[in-house]
């Protein structure tokens, strides 16, 4: 390639990388595959190789990606996390064998699993958490201890007590969360997350902990990026110390001194991947020794003595069949393609989602097309791309309710369309199944099939009914006995008792969630008062927007809602807020709770708050009124203190519920 032509396409390559970075890294919203991204970072690292002197400091070969959020805490990493150099092909890798061979005569290599996840490090002192953080750019990251803080593997103290130690480890969301997950924000219509490292990163870079907190993220610690108090000297050692510790480490690594060995457990892991319960996109060859890793030394951007090898795609051709609509709790319709039968990551796939009429129109889908289709994350089918399309006409989503017949809508600013109808069959169905669900009125045993039964059989047609049911009703249906029934009858009788939040939240209120039916259920005090709530009336409870607003008391001026509260009612089921305010000591004042308290948990200090009238925050700002902290306050602290905020401890905060 000429000189000029180099020049013009090395300046296309970083202005589409930079772009795609920003998506991927910054904003947790991908536009193309990961395959598609490397294949445009590798020409950009080949011409820059052929003419070096275009290389410049801020191209995306010389820096590690990545920008700060204005929601956390800068934080400046007392060392480095930085990243390794991508390998695609067996031959690279002997290719880097060769180059360390060149220095290092007998290397000893590491072989793990590259864990597909948010870089992040955690650092301890005396042995207790004291903060963690994001990659960033590598040399500046952010500060999200509180929402690490509620990752059940991540430890809050260490097994020995060193005087320092910094790990760096690799947030993950599972597999099965993920699916959860992914099914959960299609049926509300929203948009969902493209892969599990996406989701893990947009849960964690969450402003509020408890939304993190619910959606089950996981870790594996995988290197030591300080450590004082022991003396270690090679990679293999730190992970048996850091397992030691109390960590969560990579589930499983290699020690060899062959290339060939190399590749072969390369091999291994990549037939193997697909039965994780985890992602992975690669694996990680790493140089075992320190001294030897001293001596190779690093680039400005990767070390060395590591290379990631990454796994290629695994992608299929089948033709589109059928195009099936489903429709959801909210009136969602979701168009899911039916394929003919290909293997893809170990399990034959039929059926993917086509998402929305946004996505076939996009695709150019019409039924008989050959198209191609892989799987996000090794977990969820999803269609890539159209390779031959048939002669027809793009793909129409039905203008009516499959279920019912009702016109459908697409509201502006939305993508989905939706039934509105609220006596929908196929609605009612997932409306119970939400109504049941843990977080709403949790009768435990009464789980789908059960429900599915119970409407087949048509002894459940509404929410009201199950409140009907009777023992001998239940105990015939399959697979289910007396003792089964009697079980039932039991749980559906105690959630008659649940608090008039659970039931709000219940009732499936379009933008109402658990947390904004508890402050309405707080505001309200009884079904009667929400009902009879002007928009302007719930427009003022703190946190309120208008959408959420006019959703909710657009629900209780339909009749059929209303007439769906009164048989409820009638069964006996309870209408009351049973939370009081004790006293209004606290309002209009904000908390902010940091650190480990000495006899409460954060829950009961939060819930204590709550009931004098206050309210708490995850973050500290200027309209923080007081700053509670427990042992172990970090940044939180810090901010406070530099802001002027009030710090009082659990003695204090005693004496002024008192």
């Amino acid at each position: 390639m000429e000189f000029e032509a180099a020049r013009l396409r090395i300046e296309e390559l970083r202005r589409v990388i930079d772009y795609h970075s920003k998506r991927y890294y910054d904003e947790d919203a991908p536009e193309i595959e990961d395959d598609e991204f490397d294949a445009l970072t590798r020409e950009l690292r080949q011409l820059e190789e052929s003419f070096p002197q275009l290389i410049t400091a801020d191209s995306y070969t010389q820096r590690v990606h990545g920008e700060l959020s204005n929601l956390f805490t800068p934080v400046q990493h007392e060392v480095k996390l930085g990243s390794l150099q991508d390998v695609f092909s067996l031959q690279e890798l002997r290719d880097f064998d060769a180059r360390v061979r060149e220095t290092i005569a007998d290397p000893v290599y590491v072989v793990e699993p590259k864990i597909d996840g948010l870089s992040i490090a955690l650092e301890y002192r005396d042995g207790v958490f004291v903060r963690g953080a994001t990659r960033g750019d590598g040399e500046t990251g952010e500060d999200v201890s509180a929402n690490l803080r509620t990752v059940a593997t991540i430890p809050a103290k260490l097994t020995k007590a060193l005087p320092r130690v910094i790990v760096r480890g690799e947030v993950y969301m599972p597999r099965e969360q993920f699916a959860r997950l992914v099914a959960e924000q299609e049926e509300n219509g929203e948009k969902t997350f493209k892969n599990p490292r996406n989701a893990a990163a947009g849960s964690l870079r969450q402003k509020d902990p408890t939304v993190t907190k619910k959606r089950g993220l996981d870790i594996f610690v995988f290197n030591l990026q300080l450590l004082e108090g022991e003396e270690i000297t090679a990679h293999a050692q730190s992970l048996e110390l850091m397992r030691d510790l109390g960590f969560s480490v990579i589930p499983f690594y290699k020690k060899t001194s062959s290339i060939d060995e190399v590749i072969a457990e390369i091999e291994r892991i990549g037939r193997e991947r697909t039965g994780l319960p985890f992602d992975i996109d690669g694996a990680v060859v790493k140089v075992d020794d320190f001294t030897q890793r001293n001596r190779l030394g690093e680039t400005t951007k990767v070390p060395r003595w590591a290379v990631a090898y990454k796994y290629p795609p695994e992608e299929k051709e089948t033709v589109l069949r059928e195009i099936e609509i489903t429709v959801g709790r909210t009136g969602v319709l979701t168009p899911t393609g039916v394929f003919d039968p290909v293997t893809l990551a170990g399990t034959t796939v039929t059926r993917a989602t086509l998402h929305n009429e946004d996505f076939i129109r996009e695709k150019g889908l019409s039924i008989g097309d050959t198209v191609v289709l892989r799987k996000a994350g090794d977990i969820i089918p999803e269609l890539v791309r159209v390779t031959k399309h048939v002669d027809a006409a793009v793909y129409e989503l039905p203008h009516t309710c499959p279920s019912c017949g009702e016109p459908v809508y697409r509201e502006e600013g939305e993508a989905a369309l939706r039934c509105v109808n609220p006596a929908c069959p196929a609605q009612q169905l997932q409306r119970i199944i939400h109504f049941v669900s843990r977080d709403a009125m949790d009768v435990e045993g009464l789980g789908p099939a059960v429900l599915e039964q119970l409407v087949e059989e048509g002894l459940v047609s509404s929410i009201a009914d199950l409140y009907m049911l009777d023992r001998q009703q239940l105990a015939a249906l399959d697979r289910l006995g007396e003792k089964s029934a009697d079980n039932l009858i039991s749980a559906i009788e105690q959630s008659k008792t649940a608090d008039l939040s659970r039931l709000l939240f219940a009732l499936g209120i379009r933008h109402i969630g658990q947390k904004a039916a508890k402050l309405v259920a707080q505001r309200f005090g009884t079904m009667e008062a929400v009902m009879a709530a002007s928009e302007d009336e719930v427009l003022a409870i703190d946190g309120f927007g208008e959408i959420m607003a006019h959703s909710l008391v657009q629900f209780f001026a339909l009749p059929s809602s209303r007439e769906l509260v009164t048989k409820l009612q009638e069964c006996g089921v309870n209408m009351i807020c049973e939370f009081q305010v004790a006293d209004r000591r606290f309002e209009g004042m904000t908390f902010v709770l940091t650190g480990t308290l000495p006899s409460m948990t954060r829950d009961e200090a939060s819930a204590l708050i709550e009931q004098y009238g206050g309210k708490t925050s995850s973050s500290v700002s200027k309209k923080t009124s007081i700053v509670l902290a427990g042992e172990d306050a970090g940044s939180k602290l810090t901010k406070a203190q530099a802001l002027g905020v009030r710090i009082i401890n659990q003695a204090e905060f005693e004496s002024l519920l008192s």
